[in-house]
């Protein structure tokens, strides 16, 4: 029940993590039995640690009726200035547990839609320099494409941007595809060999559904052409697999970059290039709070594999600039002789 804060007297000198995380794990719950399940400890103990921290203190920092439990102002104050605080602890002590006993472990990856050569190149990099290291490759649903970091299910994530989520942290990203766009064969625009943003208004997109954010979703199936022409909208799914036969049936249209058509090809289905959208970007995504020496060291290997991956585009696109130089100089010789 609620009632006059603890006394200043009692105050405790020093500093308890536990107490620390109780309050926190509280702030989120607002709920004793919920914070004691989460700890593994009893509800009583909750209780302990809250009145311990509370002494230590010397004000109230949660309010407890037999209806509700909120934190009081200096709560809210308390919990806004400590979990960096606690998140950068945290995080300083598993990187030096980490430098002890060097990379191991396992690493889990989540991907969307496709995991295709450019991740797993970066995988195999991973894998090849920290042996001690297990990896595990999961798909993320198209749907929920930050859900899987937040509940801790993955370590890391190669998702479709954009990413402006406050508790995740964007590293990498890797090149930019064009995007194509999936269309069933008895489409009327299924012939076509490209087609502009602006003749999308004639399909109806199928977008991924809840609980991606809105701003994500409107990237990935746009409501309006860049001139601002209204799209028809189609159904919203769950997984690329569903949108993919939702469109081979004839349900409308879906957004893929190239490599993902590439992968993804079937015989009822095409994917015709459009220009006039922005192109597609997959990063590698991690929560901020959860940062491991293992997904540094994952970071790195994505970068180093983006960065290899410029340099052979690069050097095709020289490669090819100079033959055909090369072409249009024999040419012209030959013409003069």
């Amino acid at each position: 029940m609620s009632g006059p804060p603890p006394s200043t007297a009692t105050t405790a000198p020093g500093l308890e993590l536990r107490e620390l995380e109780c309050f926190l794990v509280l702030s989120e719950e607002l709920h004793f039995g919920r914070t004691g399940e989460r700890l593994y400890v009893s509800q009583s103990r909750v209780s302990q640690l809250l009145r311990s921290l509370e002494s230590r203190i010397g004000a109230r920092l949660v309010d407890r009726t037999s209806r509700r439990v909120r934190l009081t102002p200096l709560g809210e104050e308390f919990r806004t200035s400590l979990r960096p605080a606690y998140d950068a602890l945290r995080a300083t002590v598993e990187r030096a547990r980490s430098a002890a006993r060097g990379i191991e472990g396992r690493l889990t990856i989540g991907f969307q839609g496709t995991a295709d050569d450019r991740i797993m190149q970066a995988i195999d990099a991973f894998q090849a320099r920290h042996p001690g290291c297990a990896t595990e490759i999961v798909e993320i649903p198209l749907c929920d494409p930050f859900g899987a970091l937040r509940r801790g299910t993955v370590d890391v994530a190669v998702t479709l941007l954009p990413v402006a989520e406050p508790d995740l942290t964007l590293g990498p990203v890797f090149s930019a595809q064009q995007q194509t766009l999936a269309l069933s064969v008895r489409h009327p625009l299924a012939s076509r060999t490209a087609l502009t943003a602006e003749e999308l208004t004639a399909v109806a997109l199928i977008s991924p559904g809840d609980p991606a954010p809105a701003y994500w979703r409107a990237v990935h199936a746009p409501a309006v052409t860049p001139q601002g022409r209204a799209i028809p909208a189609g159904p919203r799914v769950s997984t690329l697999q569903e949108g993919l036969t939702l469109t081979a049936a004839g349900r409308g249209g879906m957004l893929l970059c190239r490599p993902t058509a590439d992968y993804h090809g079937r015989r009822d289905l095409v994917f015709v290039p459009v220009t006039g959208l922005p192109d597609s970007v997959l990063g590698l995504v991690h929560h901020t709070a959860r940062e491991t020496a293992r997904v540094r060291a994952f970071r790195t290997a994505v970068t180093e594999s983006a960065t290899a991956e410029v340099e052979v585009t690069t050097t095709e696109i020289t490669t090819t600039t100079v033959r055909a130089e090369l072409t249009n100089d024999t040419a012209a010789a030959t013409r003069v002789s």
